[in-house]
């Protein structure tokens, strides 16, 4: 038997290994699996509620609805997207054309359903996203501002610093100077 279940908050390649090993230890074999969803396979029956009861341990929740499966898609390639961008230097698709490209749906529909169903718009959690690599980058102290700027593709260091004070509260040199710099986990944002 062969089941491919859809998983929510999964945002790092750790979460893929916790999942994995999660399941396994269910005795189930997880034939294949990448943020958002796993193949789970097993010669007897494979019991769903007894997957996401073990994972729900761990902030993950099963999805069984195609919407709520769509949504978690797009925050996945959305995730993908920034993390990607921050590596290369010159990404310059939109994220918009980005998002539409993979996921085989105008950019206006998965707009629209997102914001139905999260209550806060496609580009609102973009930009909380966005914010939290440059919390990031920040703390890690190995690029200028005007690079980060760059390789997230701000227009201009002032609008990532704009966009920067208005989310946190802060300026980017101020917020470098805390003591305490406050991330959000991503599967919180």
């Amino acid at each position: 038997m062969t089941k491919t279940i859809y998983i929510k908050n999964m945002v790092c390649d750790r979460c893929v290994k916790v999942v994995q090993e999660e399941i396994e230890k269910l005795g189930y074999e997880v034939s294949k699996i990448k943020l958002g969803e796993a193949t789970v396979e097993s010669l007897k029956e494979i019991d769903i509620n007894k997957i996401n009861d073990v994972l729900c341990n761990y902030g993950f929740e099963l999805l069984d609805n195609k919407q709520f499966k769509l949504i978690e898609k797009i925050k996945i390639f959305i995730l993908e997207y920034i993390n990607h961008q921050s590596k290369e230097l010159g990404t310059q698709e939109k994220l918009s054309d980005y998002i539409s490209k993979k996921m085989g749906y105008s950019y206006q529909y998965l707009s629209k359903l997102f914001s139905s169903l999260e209550n806060h718009t496609i580009e609102n959690y973009i930009i909380s996203q966005r914010i939290e690599k440059v919390k990031e980058l920040l703390v890690y102290n190995q690029l200028t501002l005007s690079e980060i700027s760059y390789r997230l593709g701000y227009s201009s260091v002032q609008h990532l610093s704009s966009q920067f004070k208005k989310v946190t509260g802060f300026v980017p040199s101020k917020f470098k100077k805390l003591k305490n710099r406050k991330r959000v986990p991503l599967d919180k944002v």
